[in-house]
């Protein structure tokens, strides 16, 4: 497929990008939240007009109520939301876990309250320091009709806001091996669960969960038993190309103030944009931001058309835009000058954005060499 939006999806592009600008500005939602310490780090009032304009249902299939839309719409919205650094369950809620529920009982339960903006959604899956899906310990042993879960999670984003969490965990099988995972959504309110959130770098919330002997029934179940790792697969291809797409936007984002900022400062008697030097590096981070835009638009593309070559695309998607985006907050902040290292001015959010972002689900170098190994290396 051409690397271009089609008509219909440049008049959502136009939709989010006017929505994100005057509703999910860093003004009215970052900045507003942050500084009043808000243990959710994001508006459920924003979360509910998500809803109105029809954004959580994207990636819902019609059958369930939804848009029925695929990646490339999805990240169409993330974009606008990394330009804007939106604060919200979108990326979570209504993209990796609605591709993690499709097809499963669990999704009668719990996507008429994403569609609606009434429930925000987490997924639990690393144990350790770093990314590492196929590492997960955690237990999860037969009870009855159902199961017990013994064991922890970390940076599990909105954890500690979240109604319902995706959870991987082992019903066989031992950690370092895929087989034997299996996927539970988890209600909130099962007894023995606990989450402790803590504010990240960019303002957001993550949690540590515990989980000591909680009991789920056979409808948790999401997928089929030892056999989780395929539906981990796709939901973490959704999330990271939804991310890849954030970072886009942070990067753009980052650019057009460093770009505005460019023509304005004045040294020497004319604009600092007119300096040869910093015209280079503005042209090369404008490229290296194109690049990395072709890049997520594919492996969107691959995924919406089921394309075996998908998985591979997505690793190369979060890999650019990752370094892309820190490249380009990195030259915003440097082009400022000083200002850029005051809290005062917005440049130095969007590096705070980036920073959380990259380690979410693989940063850069993970996903670097998940492309050589897919690629037989």
């Amino acid at each position: 497929m051409p690397l271009y939006l089609t008509d219909d999806q440049a008049m959502l592009r136009d939709t989010a990008r006017e929505f994100m600008a005057e509703q999910g500005s860093i003004k009215a939602q970052l900045r507003h939240w942050r500084d009043r310490g808000c243990k959710d780090g994001f508006g459920h009032g924003l979360w509910k007009q998500f809803a109105e304009m029809g954004f959580t249902g994207i990636l819902v299939p019609e059958a369930d109520g939804g848009l029925g839309l695929g990646h490339v719409e999805a990240g169409i919205v993330l974009e606008e939301i990394g330009r804007n650094l939106t604060p919200s369950p979108f990326l979570v809620s209504a993209v990796a876990f609605v591709e993690g529920v499709k097809g499963s009982a669990a999704r009668e339960r719990w996507l008429p309250g994403i569609l609606s903006g009434d429930i925000v959604a987490a997924v639990a899956i690393d144990e350790g320091r770093k990314h590492r899906p196929e590492a997960t310990a955690m237990r999860a042993e037969r009870s009855g009709n159902g199961f017990r879960l013994n064991g922890a999670k970390s940076f599990v984003v909105q954890g500690g806001s979240a109604d319902v969490i995706l959870v991987a965990a082992r019903t066989g099988g031992s950690a370092g091996e895929t087989d034997g995972l299996t996927l539970f959504a988890v209600d909130k309110e099962a007894s023995g669960f606990g989450a402790a959130s803590e504010r990240l770098a960019d303002s957001s919330m993550a949690a540590r969960l515990t989980f000591e002997n909680v009991e789920v029934d056979a409808d948790a179940v999401v997928g089929e038993v030892d056999q989780g790792w395929a539906v981990l697969t796709r939901l973490l291809d959704a999330g990271r190309t939804g991310i890849a797409a954030e970072q886009v936007g942070v990067a753009s984002g980052a650019m057009d103030m460093t770009v505005d900022y460019l023509k304005q400062r004045t040294q020497f008697g004319r604009p600092i944009g007119e300096f040869q030097a910093l015209q280079h590096r503005a042209a090369h981070l404008y490229s290296e931001i194109e690049i990395a835009r072709a890049a997520t638009l594919k492996a969107q593309q691959l995924l919406d058309e089921g394309d075996s070559k998908a998985e591979l695309m997505v690793s190369v998607a979060k890999a650019k835009a990752g370094r892309t985006a820190t490249l380009a907050v990195q030259e915003g902040v440097q082009m400022h000058g000083g200002i850029g290292m005051t809290d005062e001015h917005d440049i130095g959010l969007f590096m705070k954005r980036d920073r959380a972002l990259n380690e979410l689900w693989g940063d850069a170098n993970y996903h670097a060499e998940r492309v050589a190994q897919l690629s037989g290396y």
